[in-house]
């Protein structure tokens, strides 16, 4: 095997194994340095700052955007970064290469009304309906990404005082409240699970066959569950959930917080907050949260 692709394989593993990036993320970090190397190779070129510009420039002239553009740039500067570290190079050539700024979008979100009344219309009356129903009314309620939520743990939960137990990504750890109506449909889940599936283990949201629910499986529930020529993605949960308790003017350091966000905006740093305070303004301001 190719030295370079040996190298590849093992930051690869870091990513996955160590720093617990997503899937989604080691395959795109993957793709990214395999199309640089192969550049390079195919080439001939040596790699240096005018070559990476005109491979940048090459790519960028195919419509790519600003946002994948920079990924690729990260995910090199980081392969880089990582062969340094190990002795394998004594100069990162990515020094010196500015990433472009990413375009600015407004989320997609639902409002109040819209999301109350699709979390209201899920049905209940079977497992895998109730599941269904939790997922969703669990999502909005905490804000959490996709794959946080099909990687909880039964242990993970503490229903008495309403807080989850996230693992979010770079494997930082948070807690996040729920409000009241979360917390019965997730007892009634876990009841009803357990009846159905007594030797599932400690995976909290579980298949039909009572194995984990995978985030695809989310996405094709979620579209036959939305009845809407609006095209919708689990992750419109946590868009909306942001978006509902800024508009209801809870301080975007609490959001940051919840979301388990690094950075926010521009960069901003993370802030961590007293949880105490943090419980207090959440379920003040979650529009299915206390009253």
């Amino acid at each position: 095997m190719d030295p370079e692709f040996t190298f590849l394989n093992r930051f690869i593993g870091v990513l996955r194994d160590l720093k617990k990036f997503s899937p989604h993320t080691v395959r795109a970090y993957e793709q990214d340095i395999r199309q640089f190397l192969e550049f390079f190779r195919e080439t001939g070129l040596p790699v240096n700052r005018t070559h990476i510009r005109d491979f940048i420039a090459r790519i960028h002239t195919r419509g790519l955007k600003s946002s994948s553009l920079a990924r690729k740039i990260y995910a090199v500067r980081s392969y880089y970064d990582f062969l340094l570290e190990n002795g394998v190079v004594v100069v990162n050539p990515m020094e010196g290469i500015r990433t472009p700024k990413a375009e600015k979008h407004i989320p997609r979100i639902l409002t109040v009304p819209e999301m109350s009344d699709f979390l209201d219309t899920i049905p209940d009356q079977t497992f895998l309906d109730l599941r269904n129903k939790t997922i969703f009314e669990f999502l909005y309620a905490t804000g959490l990404r996709i794959s946080e939520l099909t990687h909880l743990r039964l242990a993970d939960l503490h229903l008495d005082e309403r807080l989850v137990r996230v693992i979010g990504k770079g494997n930082k750890e948070r807690i996040v409240p729920f409000h009241e109506g979360a917390a019965t449909l997730l007892m009634r889940y876990i009841g009803e699970r357990r009846q159905r599936f007594p030797e599932a283990g400690e995976t909290l949201f579980l298949n039909a066959r009572g194995g984990r629910i995978s985030e695809r499986s989310l996405e094709r529930i979620l579209a036959s569950l939305f009845r809407t020529v609006r095209r919708v993605h689990p992750h419109l949960f946590r868009h909306s959930f942001a978006s509902h308790l800024l508009q209801s003017g809870v301080n975007l350091r609490v959001i940051q917080e919840l979301l388990g966000h690094a950075n926010l905006a521009t960069t901003e740093k993370y802030t961590t907050l007293n949880y105490e305070d943090l419980l207090k303004t959440y379920r003040k301001f979650h529009p299915r949260g206390e009253s």
